[in-house]
Order: structure tokens, then sequence, then C-alpha cells
């Protein structure tokens, strides 16, 4: 159930961010929703393995994500935020790059999809910094991830 009017703090969220990375799949599919991309006042880096130019504030990158990541944490600027798919997710796990994860419980029981946290990736100690929980039954919990284990 989605409550009319209720943004679940992403308002005031995306106002700290300057900087997105999001998969090539996701890209396609919200762009494929018939809505213009909504990051456009944003860098943003479009993870894919194809060469395609850049437009306007939209990179498409196709060369080592850890390398971009580790080059973006390094310029001054606001926070970065990947907005998906479980792919990159996964692979920035995998090489520890997040510094915090925001993970939204959302009261629907999907059938298919690519799991959010797959194998292969190191344990991870997380500290928890907030958990909310709304009106709609979405439960939204915000851990800071340890740099030790």
């Amino acid at each position: 159930m989605h409550v009319e009017g209720e943004d679940y703090g992403y308002g005031e969220f995306i106002q700290e961010i300057d900087t997105v990375i999001v998969g090539r799949r996701t890209y396609e599919w919200v762009i494929n929703q018939g809505v213009e991309f909504p990051h456009k006042d944003k860098a943003c880096y479009i993870i894919t393995r194809q060469d395609k130019p850049s437009d306007g504030n939209l990179h498409f990158y196709n060369g080592d994500l850890k390398a971009l990541v580790t080059r973006l944490k390094g310029e001054s600027g606001q926070n970065i935020f990947c907005d998906g798919g479980a792919q990159v997710v996964n692979y920035l796990l995998r090489e520890k790059l997040f510094d915090e994860l925001i993970i939204s419980v959302v009261p629907v029981l999907l059938g298919d999809g690519i799991k959010l946290f797959q194998d292969q990736r190191p344990i991870q100690q997380l500290e928890l910094k907030e958990a909310k929980n709304y009106p709609s039954g979405m439960l939204q919990v915000h851990y800071e991830l340890s740099r030790t284990v």
C-alpha cells in the first residue's frame, strides 16, 4: 500500500547527493517507463559494457568500477548514491566500497529477480544508525558499514 504524498525521506536524502551510479539495465528500465531520468541534475555514471558518448551529466562508463568509485570518493563534493541494480550493488559490496546502506523493505513479495545480496561477498559488520517504519508497512533501515572484520 502506497500512502499518497509520502516520499519515505527521499526528498531530503537526494538533496545530499551530487553523484549517482546506476547499472545500464536499471537505467533503461527507468527511461522505458515513459519518464525522464530523475537524476539529470547530478553527475550520473551509467555502468555499461558499451562505448557511448556522454549526454550532459549522463556518463556511460565501461571502465573499472572500483577505480571509478575510488576516484569519485577522492574528489570534493557531497555523497555518491548507487541507485541499482543488483549486479552493481553486489560488486560494490564485494569490493567493500559502500560507506552506508539504506535498505527499504517493501511489504510485497516478488517472484523473480536478481538477489540484492549475492554469494561470494565478504562478511561486513553493520552499525545501525536509524530505523523507520511507515504507515504503508515499509521499513527503512540505515546502516553504517564498519571498516573492520
